[in-house]
């Protein structure tokens, strides 16, 4: 009987340590802080209200695209007498005189009928149009077109949507007009498949003071 008395008076004397030192580091504060801070509800975030559509304003554009032309410009990407980049050779000067007067003429003509300035290479079979001309103009599947010289003489062509290019007829409307490298020509859409062609020599440069100028 005394050996359990004694056990258990140290029993009794260790806990009373234990609480000493909790009280000495102030444990028993931080369990208490723990778990009321745990026991508190979180307080709920408020949503922001949606925003009106009509409150957000028009979209911003850039300022590239807000100073493009309306009107597109189908000329062909030509620059005259000048390189437009490093890859891109200066034209000679008796091209860039057809070239001019053909652009000149196409300002006169303005814009009731579409138009497209298209100078001539070697090469006289296809002939290459402007992409953007053809899909805003031009049927989308093959189709047989006419040109109409200044002489009023007709020429039937084939057009090729799928190239934007004229084909079959070409040749002999380039060959019967003697067409060479150098030479410009504006097409001019009158009909919705008859086009006025303008024809612009090269070799005028020769005949036109500018050929005296250029011996200065």
């Amino acid at each position: 009987m005394g050996e359990v008395n004694s056990y258990e008076e140290l029993r009794r004397k260790q806990v009373e340590e234990n609480k000493r030192k909790l009280e000495e580091f102030g444990l028993h504060h931080l369990s208490a802080a723990v778990r009321e801070a745990s026991a508190k509800p979180k307080p709920l975030k408020r949503k922001a209200p949606p925003r009106d559509i009509a409150d957000l304003g028009p979209p911003r554009r850039s300022g590239r695209i807000a100073t493009l032309p309306e009107q597109p410009d189908y000329r062909d990407n030509v620059t005259l007498g000048t390189v437009k980049s490093q890859k891109q050779k200066e034209v000679k000067p008796d091209h860039a005189y057809a070239i001019s007067k053909a652009e000149e003429l196409q300002d006169e003509l303005g814009s009731d009928h579409p138009t497209f300035v298209k100078p001539m290479t070697q090469s006289l079979s296809p002939l290459y149009i402007p992409v953007q001309f053809s899909m805003e103009h031009l049927p989308d599947r093959d189709t047989r077109l006419a040109l109409v010289d200044e002489e009023e003489e007709e020429f039937r062509i084939l057009y090729r949507p799928h190239s934007s290019s004229f084909n079959a007829g070409w040749r002999d409307f380039a060959e019967d007009h003697e067409l060479v490298d150098g030479d410009c020509l504006v097409f001019q859409l009158v009909k919705k498949k008859l086009f006025k062609v303008y024809i612009f020599r090269a070799s005028s440069y020769y005949d036109s003071d500018n050929s005296d100028d250029s011996d200065n």
